[in-house]
């Protein structure tokens, strides 16, 4: 009974592995970036030369086992076990590194190349685009990046530690307050995946994703010159000024209104984004409005202050507001 227990909990652990390793949007195994292909390619390499190495390793355990006694001599073993436990693994591991540096060198960055800022909060994502030749164009909580062009990502914290990965697209690199750390790459096939931070940063430390839009390079530009433009006017004022009355431009800049705020993410075309509070909520009005008035509820530790005695219709005209800044 004991051993079907134990098997049955590992063929769950293994298929519940297996079905992890199938998501197509966050997964190392599936890139669709030049740097995240070395990995994986070289992460292949490591294992089936781990897996050859095993299998010499059982075939001379078996010949060990089955060989008369008295057939191997001291001197012999001694030279065995320098050739196999010295001279081999020296020389498996030194062709393995002189196959891996060339993998190791960071891709070069031209002047022309775009440059994108993105700073970690806590809980979300300070992205600023930065192409040459032009003033940056800031947002929050989704990056987009065109494909076959290479990106240089500038990565920076304001409180705690946080770590940039996006698994299809390159490793991961730091963010840590007071330096900034440079990772450069360039995606190879369009479409939409998602972002983590992997490094344990406070509450909301596993609500901390982003969304990855890799676009065309026409594309990419058309939406970039849209992005540059200040909001437009609202189809209804109402949600407009319930934003403005109850001070959320204090902390929240909206491009083309009075709002200025830099504490919090800028708004200034919110509802062209995918999700709403760092990869946490749908873009819906209703969780928009509940996130405005009980934000701890949906992430834990947040610092955006709640608004429990806003009511709910005000918390919805807000939130309707937001989502027509296109």
């Amino acid at each position: 009974m004991r051993r079907a227990r134990r098997g049955k909990i590992f063929g769950a652990t293994a298929a519940t592995l297996l079905i992890a390793g199938c998501n197509r949007h966050q997964s190392a195994l599936a890139p669709f970036g030049a740097e995240a292909e070395q990995v994986r390619h070289l992460t292949l390499v490591l294992v089936i030369g781990a897996v050859v190495i095993l299998v010499a390793l059982a075939g001379l355990w078996l010949a060990a086992v089955r060989a008369p006694e008295g057939r191997l001599s001291h001197k012999g073993g001694m030279r065995l076990v320098l050739v196999l436990g010295a001279l081999v693994p020296t020389l498996v591991l030194f062709a393995l590194l002189l196959y891996a540096l060339p993998m190791m060198r960071p891709r070069p960055v031209a002047p022309a190349d775009l440059r994108i800022t993105v700073t970690g909060e806590q809980f979300w994502w300070r992205v600023a685009y930065q192409p040459p030749g032009a003033e940056p164009v800031t947002a929050a909580n989704e990056v987009r990046i065109p494909v076959g062009r290479t990106v240089a990502f500038q990565l920076k914290a304001s409180d705690v530690i946080h770590s940039f990965w996006i698994p299809g697209l390159a490793g991961k690199m730091d963010m840590i307050p007071g330096r900034t750390n440079e990772l450069v790459v360039r995606a190879d096939a369009p479409g939409r995946y998602r972002g983590a931070c992997t490094e344990f940063c406070g509450l909301s430390h596993a609500r901390m994703a982003f969304d990855v839009v890799a676009m065309e390079p026409a594309a990419f530009d058309r939406w970039l010159a849209l992005q540059r433009r200040p909001a437009g006017a609202p189809a209804d004022m109402r949600g407009q000024a319930l934003f403005a009355d109850n001070g959320c431009a204090g902390c929240h800049a909206i491009r083309g209104t009075g709002a200025l705020g830099t504490i919090g993410p800028d708004l200034t075309h919110f509802g062209s984004r995918l999700r709403v509070a760092a990869g946490t909520l749908p873009m819906e009005t209703e969780a928009i409005a509940r996130f405005i008035r009980k934000p701890d509820e949906a992430k834990p530790g947040a610092r955006m202050p709640a608004f429990p005695h806003l009511p709910p219709d005000d918390a919805r005209q807000i939130a309707a507001y937001l989502q027509g800044l296109q």
